[in-house]
């Protein structure tokens, strides 16, 4: 029988050192914290159940694979930074960077469940599956591309403490990234159900 994920109610900003460590270690840690959006008197929280990881200069599923370009450059500069960028002409995908300087990597945020605070999930609140349902429910544009994960900045990360066992955490493929050859069996997606 699986154990459910642990709260202890405890509302943290997750700091930017936070995000300058291993991109897959980050990737896990990431299950259960809460991202927040912020603007003018609205607030919105996710519990992020679904992420994938794109790590370094050689995988070739990363944006980063090719060298630096005007739209990935931000994923070559400091950790805890966001990089969006639209797909389709229509869908918003919000990542995270990761890791040192000059180490192209990043998270993208794929699934999550809103939340009212404290780690609670919102009473009636469905599952949001995708990145471009994510950065729509949560009213996200490139505005928000380069800046860091902070409260000042309006979007940011929260350790409410919940914790998701490592037998309950999902890890398989990536998605959408057939073309990466060796890369596209990496099991860099990583999620968890409640």
């Amino acid at each position: 029988m699986k154990s459910r994920p642990s709260i202890h109610n405890q509302e943290k900003t997750l700091p930017l050192s936070f995000f300058d460590r291993s991109t897959i270690m980050i990737a896990q840690e990431l299950l259960g914290k809460v991202l927040v959006h912020h603007i003018r008197e609205n607030t919105l929280r996710l519990i992020i159940n679904e992420v994938e990881a794109y790590d370094g200069p050689h995988d070739k599923a990363s944006h980063a694979h090719r060298g630096v370009t005007p739209r990935n450059q931000v994923m070559f500069g400091e950790a805890g930074h966001w990089y969006l960028y639209l797909v389709y002409g229509m869908h918003w995908m919000l990542n995270i960077t990761t890791g040192p300087k000059d180490y192209p990597a990043a998270i993208l945020i794929r699934g999550g469940y809103p939340s009212t605070g404290s780690g609670q999930v919102h009473s009636g609140g469905t599952l949001i599956s995708g990145p471009g349902k994510i950065t729509k429910y949560l009213g996200l544009n490139y505005f928000y591309n380069t800046l860091p994960a902070l409260q000042k900045t309006g979007l940011w990360f929260e350790d409410c403490g919940i914790t998701i066992p490592p037998k309950n955490m999902i890890k398989k493929k990536r998605i959408g990234v057939d073309y990466a050859e060796k890369w596209k069996d990496k099991l860099y997606n990583f999620s968890f159900l409640l």
